[in-house]
């Protein structure tokens, strides 16, 4: 049941990462004292400018798991690894990463310095918190292991949300969970946010819906009067024959057809990634013609990116618009976080003032007491993920970046925070506010006193 590719992966072993760790050490060495220390990498998972190096760190051998231990659950990862490969690795074993962010592409090591989130968050809570122990090379060139309670315990809590201006991840352990080799999904309509929220906190609190078990809490909104849970459960008793979304179905289409579906562990884990969610509409992949034309190697998000990619830097579409008289459109690709009992408020406000469907939703809860300080989310609270990602026409009167804007102001007023892969408009003063400034130079002037690093505010305030 599992994808066939996964049968020939393989960990490479702890020879093969010292080697890559030798040439990554290298390549330091080669950078001029004062030049700005970088990954020397092609892709990216982010949503905003990113500057291209063309020297930096080599961390071409640095994308392989190095070895599993399936009897204790554990793995120890190269920080460059995308969970692709980590998971063609465990589902080998039965096994699977605590939380698997929604797209092949992200890295092991950037799910924990930029977060990560998906269906099993409700528990797990998100990637960093199912870390052992890392290796981090620093600024000064040298590699510290960090776990929670060794000395540099306090670079562990920090790194979160950090995104590479404290230090590059080269190798991690992580737990390991199990799952089946089928999940079945339930799909369940809720008429309201607030009925949603009230399932929501009673599954959270039993990992239980009528009477079955939840491993897995996603859903979507599709309007006010329209909003669906998908519960899976990653160990069901009855075996049904595997739905398939890699072809002409699409997935979220299905969520508002079916009851109840079955997809074989490796397909529900990557169930949002061949259509991007629902965002590969956008390139016209979900017409029917263009889909059978469009082979399915290529219907995956690395794939959809690097389109987005070429329009933001040409933008051939905004030309053609602009020729339509149509109005220019401002992009608002967001995920942020909210306490579960504001959900029944940010709702209503963002169906005013963005108005973008359908949105992702995904519950989360810090696993622990642990708070980390980079990115504060209280434990013992659950929140909920709301993803949305497009773009929205920029009305008479305003200007690109409001709508972004906007929806960064009102976050702080429910209690909310918003990841920072995409755009960020808040003020040097707002952002150290919200993003634990203090505890981040503390850890700079530890770990990289020199400043070779880029400085974690210039690295995601993309509009300051």
């Amino acid at each position: 049941m599992f994808n066939r590719n996964s049968q020939t992966a393989r960990p490479v072993g702890v020879e093969a990462h010292e080697r890559a760790v030798s040439r990554l050490r290298e390549s330091f060495a080669a950078l001029g004292p004062d030049e700005t220390v970088r990954l020397a990498k092609k892709t990216s998972n982010l949503f905003r400018p990113r500057e291209r190096a063309t020297r930096g760190l080599d961390v071409e051998g640095l994308a392989d798991v190095i070895s599993i231990d399936a009897e204790a659950r554990t793995a120890d990862v190269q920080g460059m690894c995308t969970y692709e490969k980590l998971v063609d690795v465990t589902l080998q074993h039965g096994l699977m990463p605590f939380v698997v962010p929604q797209l092949r592409t992200i890295t092991l090591g950037g799910a924990v310095t930029g977060l990560g989130i998906e269906s099993t968050s409700f528990r797990n809570g998100l990637p960093h918190e199912s870390v052992l122990e890392m290796d981090v090379f620093t600024g000064e060139g040298t590699i510290v292991t960090a776990t929670p309670t060794n000395e540099h315990a306090d670079l562990f809590r920090a790194f979160p949300n950090s995104y590479g201006s404290l230090g590059y991840a080269t190798r991690l352990r992580i737990e390991l969970a199990p799952i089946g080799d089928l999940v079945e999904t339930r799909n369940v309509r809720f008429d309201s946010a607030r009925a949603m929220t009230e399932a929501i906190e009673r599954i959270v609190a039993d990992e239980v819906w009528e009477g079955e078990r939840v491993d897995g809490l996603d859903g979507m909104i599709v309007s006010p009067g329209e909003c669906y849970l998908v519960l899976a459960n990653f160990f069901p008793d009855v075996r049904r024959h595997p739905s398939d979304y890699t072809g002409q179905r699409i997935f979220y289409r299905s969520i508002e057809e079916l009851d109840r579906d079955t997809l074989t562990a490796y397909d529900y884990i990557w169930r949002w990634d061949t259509d991007w969610f629902w965002c590969s509409n956008a390139f016209g992949v979900q017409n029917p013609t263009v889909r059978r034309l469009w082979p399915s190697k290529y219907r995956r998000s690395d794939v959809f990116h690097r389109i987005v990619g070429f329009e933001n830097r040409y933008g051939v579409a905004a030309k053609i618009d602009s020729m339509r008289g149509e109005l220019p459109r401002e992009r608002v690709v967001q995920d942020v976080e909210v306490p579960l009992e504001e959900l029944v408020n940010f709702m209503p406000w963002f169906d005013e003032h963005v108005g973008m469907t359908p949105v992702w939703v995904c519950p989360l809860r810090l696993r622990g007491d642990q708070a980390w300080p980079l990115y504060r989310l209280e434990p013992n609270r659950t929140y909920v993920n709301v993803g949305f990602w497009g773009t929205v026409a920029i009305e008479p009167g305003r200007a690109d970046g409001d709508v972004n804007r906007d929806i960064e102001a009102v976050l702080p007023t429910m209690g909310g925070h918003k990841s920072l892969y995409s755009d960020v408009y808040y003020d040097a003063q707002t952002f150290e506010d919200l993003y634990g400034a203090a505890e981040y130079r503390r850890m700079k002037s530890m770990y990289d006193p020199s400043g070779r690093l880029p400085e974690f505010a210039d690295k995601v305030r993309t509009h300051a």
